[in-house]
């Protein structure tokens, strides 16, 4: 059967995703194409290789995961979790293999060319574009970039970085500003690089964005989701059948694990704009620093915190909680991490506390981006 292929553009980094099912290169292309330029390729062959780019090869092939599953298992292997599945992952004469034995999945792994193989036609499309993304992320930090935990709002070509700990506000902020008029850059994690000019360049992380039931309704938008779930409509996979279930039932609270986290609606990135209505930006410069917390017993207002960028905000293979770098993708040695922190430092910056008062949080929001990016 011929190969279709998808290719993958961020910056210099450049990814093949090539695949005898077409439905693994469309989902690639579906996800990474509203922030990356990803398109449709005739020749996925040796490009991968020569222009310093990778290949990632996935297709369904149930016989070729046994034959994973059986050389991991009858040699030496260690036992980790990746993308929230028990993986197994063996190395051999320097080829990574790895297999997720309730998943399916099988993985060889061979420098940047990488194979996926799985019994269902979805499952290796999802594991293709996240190890594309990783190939992608190599390539990137390899240039200097970094990954901070951090959402993004563009306007106008500048960016307002949203920083915190988990619940602290980020997918919020970014969702109000981009409801405000702003572009989405990024929801929960983005690259940044420091230029010679000074400036910090920003990159987005394509991802699912999650965004809680409440959230979806105090903005009017849990109708319109509704309806198109009723009316047929997919959410992204990773989405919890509880979650489903609410949204056919009407139900608009949030929905809590025992363990206090909170299960949300996870949308495709091209439902960002297809759904939401949301305006996506490709790039941008980094203008200022919000730092939010949200505090339902106070009313939105900016607050006085002595809050900078921490190591915390910032993703290392030491802090990387759901991929580790278990196939050798990323570089073991930060590059321009100190004038990341110093050039980002001299950056206009805003503490703020907010709400469960959607329309005065959106309205400070805005009145301190615009500020932010004035004062820049």
């Amino acid at each position: 059967m011929p190969l279709t292929a998808t290719r993958i553009h961020a910056d210099t980094a450049t990814v093949t995703v090539a695949s005898q099912t077409e439905a693994v290169t469309d989902w690639s292309h579906r996800y990474f194409g509203p922030w990356w330029n990803a398109a449709t390729t005739d020749t996925p062959g040796p490009g991968g290789f020569a222009d310093g780019g990778g290949l990632v090869l996935a297709d369904v092939g149930p016989a070729r995961v046994d034959d994973i599953a059986r050389l991991v298992t009858d040699y030496g292997h260690d036992e980790t979790t990746y993308a929230n599945a028990r993986t197994l992952v063996a190395r051999l004469d320097g080829i990574t293999y790895a297999v997720q034995p309730d998943e399916r999945i099988g993985y060889q792994a061979d420098g940047r060319r990488l194979v996926i193989v799985g019994d269902h036609a979805e499952p290796v499309a999802v594991a293709a574009a996240r190890l594309a993304r990783e190939l992608i992320r190599g390539q990137l930090l390899s240039d200097g970039w970094t990954v901070l935990h951090a959402s993004a709002a563009t306007q106008n070509g500048d960016a307002v970085l949203t920083l915190g700990d988990k619940g602290a506000g980020k997918t919020t902020t970014a969702l109000l500003l981009a409801r405000a008029g702003w572009q989405l850059l990024a929801n929960d994690r983005v690259f940044v690089r420091p230029e010679p000019d000074g400036r910090v360049r920003v990159l987005p992380w394509p991802s699912a964005a999650a965004i809680g039931l409440g959230l979806l309704d105090a903005t009017g938008l849990y109708d319109p989701v509704r309806e198109r779930v009723l009316a047929g409509g997919q959410l992204h996979p990773t989405q919890h059948p509880m979650v489903t279930e609410a949204l056919h039932d009407g139900r608009r609270e949030p929905i809590w694990r025992e363990d206090g986290k909170e299960l949300k609606p996870q949308f495709f990135p091209d439902q960002l704009s297809s759904w939401l209505g949301l305006t996506l930006s490709t790039g941008a410069r980094a203008a200022g620093l919000l730092f939010p917390a949200v505090n339902p017993e106070t009313s939105p207002a900016l607050v006085d915190d002595d809050r900078a960028l921490t190591d915390a905000d910032v993703f290392t293979s030491k802090t990387e909680d759901r991929y580790p770098d278990i196939f050798g993708l990323t570089p073991t040695i930060a590059t321009g991490a100190q004038a990341l922190t110093e050039q980002l430092a001299r950056l206009p910056c805003r503490s703020l506390a907010l709400s469960h008062d959607t329309d005065a949080n959106a309205a400070l929001l805005a009145k301190t981006a615009e500020e932010l990016t004035a004062d820049h």
